[in-house]
């Protein structure tokens, strides 16, 4: 089973919720979780927090339920007993940072500075939140970060919207980051759950960015493979590229030399994270093939999904 950390990273987005009420606490999870985001965080800002925390618990443990901006003890006490899988600070607290640690709880701490960020690993931490983000000075703030703290991961809260998102997560120290825009508060007060829902599928959209590739066409042998390759240049004037497996006519179509997965190809679409598609889609009920995975670097490239549209495969690839 997946730890809570990289349960957070293959979700991509925490959610940062502010509840008024305990009772709108069950139709924002339905609306995240409906959406296709199994995950948030609810901030003690209100008195709420508590009851909301212990209702959200209860009925949805297929959400990763947080507890945000907890400032001492008692409160980190209130949510664990309320059901949270893992705690948040808006800074390095250390009482608070023991008292998680001496129950085997996660948590993860704001950071702002260098001493912050040593003080953490000193107490054995290294997924940690930077705290607030983009008033530090956002992704270039990240980069700087990365040189001589190699191992801290973070996950950056404060100033993310949809427009930035894909800048942070694109960072190799970045394991997800944390918004409100699809949970702001005005939406949660006038209960707008079917806008909450929508912007949660557009982030996740945006997230992962699919976007065709190229069309898999699958031949028996090599040189059928030519052939059709050669038929189809003809046809629409695309260069031959021929691999060793494989001819491309132009970057849209790839004519295979032998069977690959697919009754009669594949359809390759691209995206930004292999590791975050493959979760959404098997929350989706789709599932892969793992013997078909590729890695660079120890990382994955591309990988097939088990189920076939009209007789193509599904090809997932890292852009």
């Amino acid at each position: 089973m997946p730890t809570v950390i990289e349960t957070l990273s293959t979700l991509g987005i925490v959610p940062v919720v502010v509840v008024e009420k305990p009772e709108v606490g069950e139709q924002l999870a339905k609306a995240l979780l409906d959406g296709g985001l199994p995950c948030m965080e609810i901030t003690f800002r209100t008195d709420a927090a508590v009851e909301a925390l212990r209702q959200i618990a209860n009925k949805f443990p297929e959400i990763t339920l947080g507890a945000g901006t907890v400032l001492n003890v008692e409160q980190a006490t209130m949510a664990l007993d309320a059901g949270a899988k893992f705690i948040v600070s808006p800074g390095l607290n250390r009482k608070v940072v023991e008292y998680c640690l001496s129950k085997n709880a996660i948590i993860i701490p704001g950071v702002a500075i260098p001493t912050d960020i040593e003080v953490a690993l000193d107490m054995g931490l290294e997924t940690l939140k930077l705290f607030p983000a983009e008033a530090l000075g956002g992704v270039e703030y990240l980069k700087a970060l990365g040189g001589p703290y190699k191992k801290v991961k973070f996950i950056p809260t404060g100033g993310i919207q949809q427009s930035n998102l894909l800048n942070y997560l694109s960072q190799q120290n970045v394991v997800a980051c944390g918004g409100s825009w699809m949970v702001r508060p005005d939406l949660i007060k006038e209960e707008k759950f079917n806008e909450i829902h929508r912007l949660t599928q557009e982030a996740i959209d945006i997230m992962l960015g699919f976007e065709l590739k190229h069309i898999g066409i699958n031949c028996p042998d090599e040189s059928m493979a030519l052939a059709n390759a050669q038929q189809l240049s003809n046809l629409i004037r695309f260069p031959i590229k021929e691999g060793a497996s494989s001819v491309f006519v132009g970057s849209s179509f790839e004519i295979t030399k032998k069977q690959f997965p697919g009754s009669h190809g594949h359809i390759a679409i691209g995206t930004n994270s292999i590791i975050r598609a493959v979760a959404v889609l098997e929350r989706r009920g789709y599932k892969v093939r793992p013997e078909t995975k590729s890695e660079k670097n120890g990382k994955p490239i591309s990988v097939y999904l088990e189920e076939e549209i009209a007789g193509f495969a599904i090809h997932l690839l890292q852009n």
